[in-house]
């Protein structure tokens, strides 16, 4: 049996829309795009690809699929784990309306997605990988399908955009497996959910 995990790079404020360039998610007048860029380091990038490297297949929501797929397949180096794991290993891509993936090997999954996502899951040794893909995250967390996240936290906050944890979601306690800070301020945190969040009272 597998194991889904979640990466995403996240502001301290929670925000994890479009960290990556100004053109690339700018839903809902978004303008703060590529907040991540001026921060990145070496030891992120370490990190990242550690996190690759463990990888089995993707699991990606529409938008991060087309994202990815305008940018990797034009940038594969086998000698890089990032990139031709992305572009070499299989992809699912949950979506009702993507028909025709172009960037294989793809697979659309169009059914009933916690029975489909567990299906693929338990087909695998490896780690079934989700990357950035939000709404596809905020499905999941809710769900408790996530056996483990990534967040890479980033020293800025926004003001405004997509986040991570909305409103409203499951109060969910987590062990921390790893954590350690890079030289540029970018906190590395490795979660495994544990089951709903206890409360108390300091006065008991």
């Amino acid at each position: 049996m597998g194991k889904l995990t979640l990466t995403t790079f996240v502001s301290l404020d929670g925000v994890m829309q479009g960290p990556g360039g100004p053109e690339e998610d700018t839903r809902d007048g978004f303008t703060y795009g590529g907040w991540a860029v001026p921060l990145w380091e070496e030891a992120v990038g370490e990190f990242v690809t550690q996190v690759f490297g463990r990888a089995e297949a993707f699991l990606l929501g529409r938008r991060t699929y087309e994202i990815f797929a305008g940018y990797w397949p034009q940038h594969d180096d086998p000698a890089d784990p990032v990139a031709h794991k992305l572009n070499a290993l299989p992809k699912y891509v949950a979506s009702r309306t993507l028909e025709s993936p172009s960037w294989g090997p793809a697979t659309v999954l169009d059914g009933e997605l916690q029975a489909e996502v567990t299906r693929v899951k338990d087909g695998l040794d490896g780690e079934l990988q989700v990357h950035g893909s939000g709404r596809l995250a905020q499905y999941l967390l809710a769900r408790d399908l996530v056996d483990e996240f990534h967040l890479l936290v980033f020293p800025v906050f926004l003001g405004k955009g997509h986040r991570l944890f909305p409103a409203g979601g499951l109060p969910t306690a987590c062990s921390v497996l790893t954590s350690r800070t890079t030289p540029n301020g970018v906190s590395l945190h490795t979660y495994r959910p544990t089951g709903r969040a206890a409360f108390g009272s300091f006065g008991d």
